[in-house]
């Protein structure tokens, strides 16, 4: 019997590629009601970007929206958290899956908490605890009908189904380089894609400096670059550097406005930027910009057949301090670009799928309005992980059981009825702090914000464990129109705040 300690490196990855063969045949027989079918969820988060032990609880439990695959009658789910997950905001998902009872899902459904709050990734908890590990693995009843879903592939969840003998529906973690920002330029380059002015494969901020320096010197005009970390996420790990009034791009003065860039992140200081720079590299490209300017991604897969799918496009909401940092989308992007946008997204999925992914992927665009009026669309980063627009998408998808008609733009429920949806994950106020989950819920029923069944219409909370502590939650507001869903959207914002509101005011002291 061979236990992972005792195979090195090379052994790992060998053993982990006959693994994944297994997976197109995991995913031939999904969906048929095998009485053994099942999945292992870990939503392992890398925490280099979240400020506590509890947001990264929350962003585990982002994921709970898989629980409506429970809605297959005989598909059994192992979900794994760092900590317990409130019986409440189990019963909340439950209660949303068409045409299913409750405690039949529940049944289904394992909950394994770690019962470890450090703020480290989930796998690497598990991995650290073999017996643990072992109790999940008992509970599998077919490893020829499972498989692990994870939030991101590493060495760490590579290691995890090695552990429980089972694959991975993920890319190899030896391809996570092409999703790097310095790595996807190289690729837009390769394929032709359009993309913005830069340079990839920087180190330090005298690379950043020369870099910068060479641009102007062929490209006077630029005003503004984005530095940007190559495992940035969210925009957390993007700066920018005002270069306005730069004389003829001397060397000594973009190193004084390098000093001086603006981070996007409210809790890195620029020598913590630098030594990150230096730890993981990154690029610079130019800003782009534009009297009208919108932040559109796409959403592909890679299928274990190696077809490539189109499943949906996203308008960004973006905020911050300079407009980078990813807090929500509106669904489906703009008809106006949504295929100006697929289109090279596509080009860049098939040459993914030649190099070997697998699962979901998003890319990134920033398209302008030129002079003609023409938008023009310009890939800005590539996404090897499930990101902010998953969650709401397949939210809609498992709720309505409808589908994204690429060439239209629009999404159809299985009736044909058109959905649109708006998302955040950052509905935050320090009055939030007034509310428990209980309050949460007891809003829900009382205004009546709960997915309605019957129109397809309505809200949907996740993120719920945080509210207390952070003052945060997230939601996904679901309407027949853009209009209808913002309106939802608004509605239920505004309902919270007030409830909040309320619940922070002082009563008055007992006569």
């Amino acid at each position: 019997m061979t236990t992972l300690d005792e195979l090195d490196d090379a052994a790992r990855w060998e053993r982990f590629v006959g693994l994944q063969q297994r997976m197109r045949s995991v995913w031939d027989t999904m969906r048929l009601d095998n009485d053994d079918e099942s999945v292992v969820i870990v939503p392992s988060v890398a925490v280099d970007s979240l400020a506590s032990a509890g947001l990264a609880q929350a962003f585990e439990e982002r994921f709970l929206f898989l629980l409506l695959l429970l809605r297959q009658p005989a598909l059994r789910m192992t979900y794994v958290t760092s900590t317990p997950i409130k019986d409440g905001i189990i019963e909340y998902y439950l209660a949303l899956l068409p045409g299913v009872i409750p405690s039949h899902a529940r049944a289904r459904l394992t909950l394994v908490s770690v019962d470890d709050s450090t703020s480290r990734p989930l796998a690497e908890k598990l991995l650290e605890r073999p017996r643990l590990l072992a109790d999940i693995g008992a509970g599998i009843l077919n490893r020829e009908r499972c498989h692990l879903i994870a939030y991101s592939t590493t060495n760490r969840e590579r290691d995890l189904a090695l552990t429980l003998g089972i694959p991975m529906y993920g890319s190899d973690p030896r391809l996570s380089a092409l999703g790097t920002k310095s790595g996807c330029r190289r690729l837009f380059a390769e394929e032709g894609v359009r993309h913005p002015l830069g340079a990839e494969g920087l180190r330090d901020r005298e690379a950043v400096v020369d870099a910068i320096t060479s641009i102007l010197a062929e490209h006077p005009g630029t005003a503004s670059m984005i530095v940007k970390l190559n495992d940035g996420v969210a925009g957390n790990g993007n700066a920018t550097v005002d270069l306005r009034d730069v004389d003829g791009g001397r060397p000594e003065l973009v190193a004084e406005r390098v000093a001086v860039l603006e981070l996007e992140s409210p809790t890195l200081t620029r020598d913590e930027y630098w030594d990150r720079f230096a730890r993981d590299g990154g690029i610079v490209e130019e800003r782009v910009t534009g009297t009208e300017l919108r932040s559109p991604s796409v959403q592909l897969r890679v299928l274990p057949d190696g077809q490539v799918e189109l499943l949906s496009t996203h308008d960004q909401l973006l905020g911050g301090p300079s407009g980078q940092r990813y807090i929500g989308c509106t669904f489906p992007a703009d008809p106006a670009y949504s295929r100006l946008i697929s289109g090279p997204a596509e080009v860049i999925g098939r040459r993914l799928a030649a190099e070997g992914v697998l699962g979901r992927f998003a890319v990134d665009f920033v398209v302008v309005r030129d002079d003609a009026g023409e938008w023009v669309a310009h890939a800005i980063e590539l996404n090897l992980r499930k990101g902010g627009t998953t969650h709401p998408f397949l939210t809609l998808q498992f709720l309505t059981d409808g589908r994204y008609d690429g060439p239209s733009g629009r999404f159809l429920t299985s009736t044909g009825a058109e959905r649109h949806l708006v998302a955040t994950d950052h509905l935050e106020s320090p009055a939030l702090r007034a509310l428990r989950v209980g309050d949460l819920f007891d809003a829900v029923a009382r205004h009546r914000l709960h997915f309605d069944q019957s129109r397809e219409t309505g809200v949907v909370f996740h993120m719920i464990s945080c509210l207390t502590e952070l003052g945060r939650v997230g939601l996904t507001a679901i309407g027949s129109t853009p209009d209808e869903a913002m309106d939802i959207f608004r509605r239920a914002e505004q309902i919270l705040l007030t409830e909040a509101t309320t619940a922070g005011r002082a009563a008055e002291l007992p006569a």
